[in-house]
């Protein structure tokens, strides 16, 4: 008792070691450049689809193509991550997404783009499970919900990079010199390989398994054995939900006021701008009431709000409401995901930890990306513009957030143990 009412004396920021910030500081890095690299794209449709002459919809599928990727990398770094360690795989994750960024800006054809932003779609993947681990281990539980959020969102960090370099330098640059910039987040290996450690509570998992001849060979089958079913499946429907929610509303925002709008390129880019920022400070405020009202609720509310502001920016088209409307979605529509590294972290143990928060995260990218295409779909063969296929998106997929949150378990308060559990 005197030593938990001694940490809880100093403040927050200083219970953390040297070496518990520099993992956070590595998984937060390659996050924040993994969302530039991908976010690019979504800027960048319809000026593709002109230079190629190709449909809006066929642009789309590569969206689609990357996003269903990610499952694979995200399967292979989480059996990595488990049995070797959370640094090699995030490092491979870095460099294979930066190159395939990079190479596609060179594409000749629509049909190498594609090859080569599919190929991204792994190593983008591969980053989430290794950097989400290796945090989230690291990390004191006291405050643990609070940097989730910080962490998870500083992918909105990485898109409003990739937005404030569309708005200022695409009509220079154009949506080659988008993509080439994508190769600078390899730099970001350096950093990793000399400054970051292994969690302790990995390592001495590992230990255990070897020395107890106990080793999780098969993590990705120990997760569906019947005592973790259940926690399985609920997490495969809220992170599918998660992923619906977030495409329906940002995959086809800049498309529809491109296309629907004809606004400006810093007409566009200043929504995107204001929503990202909003976001990010959303997921950290929701981080922090995490560590007080508990993980769910923290997802619940802001996924609740989002129904009811999806009208404000979809059904007008002064360049102002947008702006107020879409930045509103962007602090609770856009911010429920701020616990989504602490809560997996927190429902699986050591020996599974990464497989099992790598294929429950990921394969939501398998509805995730057929988000764009149909709605695209939608919006163009039935004339519907894209508001009104992004508001039922919208509206059904935050319902079905909230209900699989309401039947899910609470996890605030778990100790993050290196005992063995399922081996």
């Amino acid at each position: 008792m005197a030593a938990v009412e001694t940490v809880r004396s100093i403040p927050w920021w200083k219970e953390p070691t040297k070496d518990q910030w520099y993992a956070w500081w590595a998984a937060w890095l390659g996050w924040t450049l993994d969302a530039f690299d991908f976010t690019v794209f979504l800027l960048i449709i319809k000026p593709i689809a002109d230079e190629f002459h190709v449909p809006t919809t066929e642009v789309a599928i590569v969206f689609t193509l990357t996003l269903w990727m990610r499952l694979v990398g995200a399967v292979a770094s989480g059996w990595l991550a488990d049995r070797v360690g959370r640094k090699l795989p995030l490092m491979i994750s870095i460099f294979w997404y930066s190159i395939c960024n990079f190479i596609a800006g060179f594409s000749p054809t629509f049909m190498f783009l594609l090859v080569f932003r599919t190929l991204l779609g792994i190593g983008m993947g591969a980053e989430w499970p290794a950097g989400a681990a290796l945090a989230m281990e690291s990390w004191p539980i006291r405050s643990r919900g609070f940097m989730s959020g910080v962490l998870q969102g500083s992918w909105s960090i990485g898109f409003l990079l990739s937005s404030v370099i569309y708005g200022l330098f695409f009509d220079v640059i154009g949506w080659r010199g988008m993509l080439w910039i994508g190769v600078l987040p390899a730099l970001s290996i350096v950093y990793i390989r000399y400054f970051v450690k292994e969690p302790e509570v990995w390592v001495e998992n590992r230990r255990l398994q070897r020395s107890q001849k106990r080793e999780v060979r098969a993590p990705l089958v120990k997760i569906f054995q019947r005592a973790m079913l259940g926690n399985t499946l609920l997490a495969c429907w809220w992170m599918a939900s998660n992923f619906v929610l977030y495409y329906s509303i940002w995959a086809l925002f800049a498309t529809h006021l491109q296309q629907d709008l004809k606004l400006t390129t810093m007409g566009t880019a200043v929504p995107f701008m204001v929503a990202n920022i909003l976001s990010f400070l959303g997921m950290s405020w929701w981080g922090y009431l995490a560590d007080i009202i508990g993980r769910r609720w923290a997802m619940i509310i802001p996924g609740a709000i989002a129904i009811f502001v999806a009208p404000l920016y979809l059904f007008t088209s002064d360049p102002f409401w947008i702006t107020v409307g879409f930045g509103l979605q962007g602090a609770f529509g856009g911010a429920l995901y701020s616990q989504l590294p602490s809560y997996l972290s927190e429902r699986f143990p050591t020996e599974v930890r990464a497989t099992a928060s790598a294929f429950c995260y990921h394969q939501g990218a398998i509805l995730g990306g057929l988000v764009a295409p149909v709605l695209a779909f939608f919006a163009i063969n039935f004339d519907l513009g894209y508001a009104i296929p992004m508001l039922v998106g919208t509206v059904v997929a935050a319902v079905s957030v909230v209900i699989s949150l309401l039947l899910s378990p609470e996890t605030k308060g778990t100790v993050l143990v290196a005992e063995l559990q399922v081996a």
